[in-house]
């Protein structure tokens, strides 16, 4: 046996100083009740003391390892180390769990042993008098002691299991930090309650009021920041998508503690589950540049269709005047100057245009400032 590897061996166990459970609480009941004892023990080992994950009949929780009656079973994984009278043992005759509390006269102990053939302990049982046990009580004891083990390495692979899914969580939730949104799982059950089971921590970018456990925790919450005016369109959204189990596509507004409004896009897929529930996968993306880069669009038609209306209609009258005319210095002069007033207009309106764009695009920049800090 090699102390670091056992040692290394128990610590991966992840089981030292954690709370009783129930399971290994009725092994220590059924070993007291098979040998007729007042106390019965799950015993672990490191290298300093012996500490007692389930105990009957006793109120200690640990002893210094060097009064452990079970360190003489670390080098013997298959034998069941009985002590009838430790008195007369040279072993354990000055031990102070002999001579002072709790007294121990009798000890039989089953190794704990690990796949890996380490042994983490005993489950035992004690007596304050000199006791004999029979070759069934003993092998009854190694029984419970596999018994032991079989949820010990359950447990363990839960815990390998939960540590799996925390990392595999963890490298997801950086991936999703990068995403340009927030990603989101959203579900509704049969009931019409709403879950939040997961979001990325991007959330905050929507709204410093919202974290993720508030709105895990009360996802209705989401409803406060949302434009009155969008909260019809949501809701209607939300139940044709549970009727029909369309994808959701909706744009719709969020109002900042500063009254700014941004405008956001959500797009989820649903799907069904057994219990007739609906989870929506989706993406909630800021789209507050393309809605402002829309208005300046119908702007920009609205002005060419507008402004250019009259240069564009005096042109079209020259041009018929001087296909009608016969023309002569005189006339070209008088025509020249027209289009030269057009020319002048359409130069005036242009550059007006330009200046107008280039102050839309530095309002929008600072908008864009402004919802980050937000």
């Amino acid at each position: 046996m090699v102390v670091r590897d056992r040692l290394a061996d128990l610590k991966n166990y992840g089981i030292m100083d954690t709370s009783p459970e129930e399971e290994l609480d009725e092994m220590t009941a059924i070993a007291t009740a098979i040998c007729d004892t007042p106390i019965s023990l799950i015993t672990l080992l490191d290298d300093k003391r012996q500490w007692f994950k389930s105990k009957h009949g006793l109120a200690i929780d640990q002893t210094p390892i060097e009064q452990a009656f079970c360190r003489y079973t670390l080098s013997k994984p298959d034998e069941v180390l009985v002590i009838e009278d430790a008195k007369k043992d040279p072993r354990f005759s000055e031990n102070p769990l002999v001579i002072e509390d709790p007294k121990i006269r009798f000890y039989a102990g089953a190794p704990l042993v690990t796949p890996l053939g380490n042994v983490l302990g005993t489950i035992c049982v004690i007596d304050r008098v000199p006791k004999q046990i029979s070759e069934n009580q003993r092998k009854a004891l190694q029984l419970l002691a596999k018994k032991t083990m079989d949820f010990l390495n359950l447990r363990k692979l839960n815990l390998e299991q939960a540590q799996t899914i925390a990392g595999n969580e963890e490298h997801l939730q950086k991936i999703t930090e990068q995403v340009p949104g927030l990603i989101f799982q959203c579900i509704q059950t049969k009931h019409l309650e709403i879950e939040i089971p997961f979001i990325s921590k991007s959330l905050s970018y929507i709204h410093p009021k919202l974290t993720s456990l508030i709105l895990k925790n009360n996802p209705k919450v989401i409803l406060d920041v949302i434009h009155p005016s969008d909260l019809c369109k949501i809701k209607q959204a939300l139940e044709r998508s549970f009727v029909e189990k369309h994808m959701i596509n909706i744009d719709f507004r969020v109002v900042t503690p500063n009254q700014n409004v941004i405008w956001y896009r959500a797009l989820a897929a649903p799907e069904e589950k057994d219990n007739d529930s609906v989870s929506w996968y989706g993406i909630l993306q800021d789209i507050t540049d393309n809605k402002e880069y829309e208005h300046r669009l119908e702007q920009l038609s609205f002005d060419i269709s507008h402004v250019l209306r009259k240069p564009i209609t005096t042109l079209q009258g020259l041009n018929h005047l001087i296909q009608k005319d016969v023309l002569d210095e005189t006339l070209i002069k008088k025509y020249a100057g027209f289009i030269k007033i057009v020319a002048d207009e359409l130069d005036i309106f242009t550059r007006k245009l330009n200046e107008t764009y280039q102050q839309k695009n530095t309002t929008l920049y600072n908008t864009h400032v402004k919802h980050s800090d937000n």
